[in-house]
């Protein structure tokens, strides 16, 4: 009989032997353990090292001879199954507690034994978004001493290898996968212990996210990354839920793509690729350069479209759908960017972002899956009081609003199980701002409030009545707010009727106007701007890199959101300030962009003017 032991470092689920010392060859990927082996297997999910879900059945899969018998043991509980004509076999074992001591999971087929070590019971949680999700941490600001400090035995670490292509995935391989961004191979499959020499490339939100929880509640905890960079929101959701949504944006999305598909000539390609590269090699020879040994003229016929990553529902069946079905406690996701690019992005976003999480949530078997949203990241220069209205025009504040607002319509709608976070006062110019920590524990503080009961506040101030008359603006909330630093109150901007935006002088409302002594009710805020006489609308962070100060009077530290309550988009706010409609109706193109933004810039000007004369002007 032969036996597998899967040891504490090193994970092999099927017959399959890998040299370690072999040097990974430049710009290819390298299968170490194939996404269905030969003979008795289990899915590449369960290694040596893994945190199962607690308090759930446990199902086990993989695969083996048909007909073969499969008998799985974990935790003194056995269960057999029959591998049916595929191959395939599942067994399910019951729900355990959480436990820390390691035990081992067996796999016993007719002449072959599989043996899983240091399995631990807790919570397993996904990470999931773009570039910003899977952002490590060893690039984060304060990341090397998090990286010092990683000693989480308890704590185990698991990034799902990137595939492509529309057709759903039963299962993934494990490798170590050439980015030719990063001109660097990425071990990608593996279940790891944390500790300092693992950590570094893990997502910097997810690993803090999990180490606040861990810390707080000494729970085993499995962190699964299936985070990718540069994604749009249609690639993580089914194409199936994707066609039956009736919303203009989507199908036009799903009719660009089909077309994309179906006009892609793999061999005009090969031909174009052919090309520059005769052009490239010519250059180097006419230069006296040599041609790298890894630069070889294309062969390949590329399939193009079909396989791009962002092709709708093309991630959900690619990479999502080989791992559903394993039992999680919840989800975060950190996404938007991608979709702030698009024209009119977040009326995409706004439909389709529920849908998503529900078709996320059926696929791990769990209606009520908690799901944690960070909002859109910063970007650009700081808004300013001096450069305040141009910052405004940017698909991204669409984008992050719609995150706050998927969050607060579903929480309204009784869903217990829905968080948020937000990331916009953690202020960089880069669109992967390197303030990441504070963002892990803020979503860590929802996870930890809702799901582990533990008394501690992550809702931000809400915003539950807006009124308008005499001149002004009155916003009432549901708790105390105070600005930053005890300074000023910046960040609202009001605007009339005619939607022409001002900056705001910010206060709390005097209950005591008139009568002596203020007695202020920090609750309350009142907005008003002497270039707005009637102002009916607000609008509060509204900008990629926000001017705000305001956040929640207690030592939470949790800021007001980016909202609104005025309908304008961005083709709206063009035909306000030009006086003209956009030549597409509904979207601007780039030379009606930078007429708005010129626009905007005189406008801010004028108030700067007008200020500057008014102060030289005081007695």
């Amino acid at each position: 009989m032969k036996t597998f032991l899967l040891a504490t470092c090193v994970a092999i689920a099927c017959a399959v032997t890998v040299n370690a010392e072999e040097k990974l060859e430049r710009g290819k990927d390298r299968i170490d353990t194939p996404a269905i082996g030969n003979g008795l297997c289990v899915h590449n999910l369960f290694q040596s090292n893994m945190v199962v879900q607690r308090d759930k059945p446990m199902p086990i899969w993989g695969w083996a001879a048909a007909g073969e018998k499969v008998t799985v043991s974990f935790a003194g509980n056995t269960q057999s199954a029959t591998a049916a004509a595929d191959r395939s076999w599942k067994v399910e074992l019951p729900a355990l507690p959480a436990s820390a001591e390691p035990r081992a999971i067996t796999v016993q087929g007719k002449d072959t034994k599989i043996e899983l070590t240091n399995i631990l019971v807790g919570d397993v949680w996904l990470l999931a978004g773009q570039s910003n999700m899977e952002f490590e941490i060893r690039k984060l600001e304060e990341g090397p001493l998090e990286i010092l400090s990683a000693n989480f035995d308890q704590i185990r670490l698991f990034t799902v290898p990137q595939q492509n292509g529309p057709e759903m995935k039963k299962a993934f391989p494990r490798q170590h996968q050439w980015s030719s961004f990063f001109s660097q191979h990425f071990r990608q499959g593996y279940w790891d212990v944390c500790s300092p020499e693992t950590v570094e490339d893990m997502s910097g939100i997810g690993y803090i996210f999990g180490r606040r929880i861990h810390m707080a509640t000494r729970v085993p905890i499995g962190l699964v990354d299936v985070s990718r960079g540069g994604t749009s929101l249609v690639t993580w959701t089914p194409l199936e839920v994707l066609k039956q949504i009736d919303l203009p944006e989507v199908k036009s999305t799903l009719a660009e793509w089909d077309q994309k598909v179906a006009e892609f000539d793999p061999k005009k390609d090969l031909e174009s690729r052919l090309k520059q590269y005769n052009t490239w090699a010519a250059r180097m020879k006419a230069e006296g350069k040599p041609i790298p040994a890894d630069r070889q003229p294309p062969t390949d016929l590329q399939p193009g479209p079909a396989a791009d990553m962002n092709r709708p529902g093309s991630l959900f069946a690619a990479t999502l759908s080989t791992i559903a079905g394993l039992p999680v406690k919840g989800a975060i996701w950190h996404q938007g960017y991608n979709d702030a690019l698009m024209p009119n992005g977040h009326k995409l976003y706004a439909r389709v972002f529920p849908e998503m999480i529900n078709a996320w949530r059926t696929a791990f078997n769990d209606p009520a899956m908690p799901f944690g949203i960070i909002t859109q990241e910063t970007q650009d220069q700081p808004q300013t009081l001096e450069n305040f209205l141009p910052p405004m025009i940017d698909e991204g504040n669409y984008i992050r609003e719609v995150h706050y607002q998927t969050f607060l319509n579903l929480r309204k709608a009784g869903d217990k199980n829905i968080g948020y976070a937000s990331s916009f006062d953690q202020h960089r110019a880069w669109y992967h701002p390197q303030i990441k920590i504070p963002v892990g524990e803020r979503i860590a503080k929802w996870a930890l409030a809702t799901q582990y009961g533990k008394n501690i506040r992550w809702l931000p101030p809400q915003l539950q009545e807006v009124k308008a008359g005499d001149g002004k603006l009155t916003l009432k909330l549901d708790s105390w707010a105070i600005p930053f630093h005890d300074g000023p109150m910046h960040g609202f901007a009001i605007a009339g009727k005619d939607g022409r935006f001002q900056p705001a002088k910010a206060e709390w409302l005097n209950k005591n106007t008139g009568k002596g002594q203020p007695d202020w009710d920090r609750s309350v805020i009142v907005l008003t701007s002497d270039l707005v006489p009637e102002p009916i609308y607000f609008r509060y962070a509204w900008a990629r890199n926000p001017l705000e100060t305001l956040k929640s009077s207690d030592l939470s530290n949790l800021p007001f959101d980016t909202q609104r309550n005025d309908p304008f988009t961005l083709a709206d706010m063009f035909e306000i300030y030009s006086g003209k409609k956009p030549s597409s109706p509904g979207v601007l193109n780039r030379g009606e962009t930078r007429e708005l933004i010129e626009a905007l810039k005189k406008e801010d000007l004028k108030r700067r003017v007008d200020e500057a004369k008014n102060l030289i002007n005081q007695p």
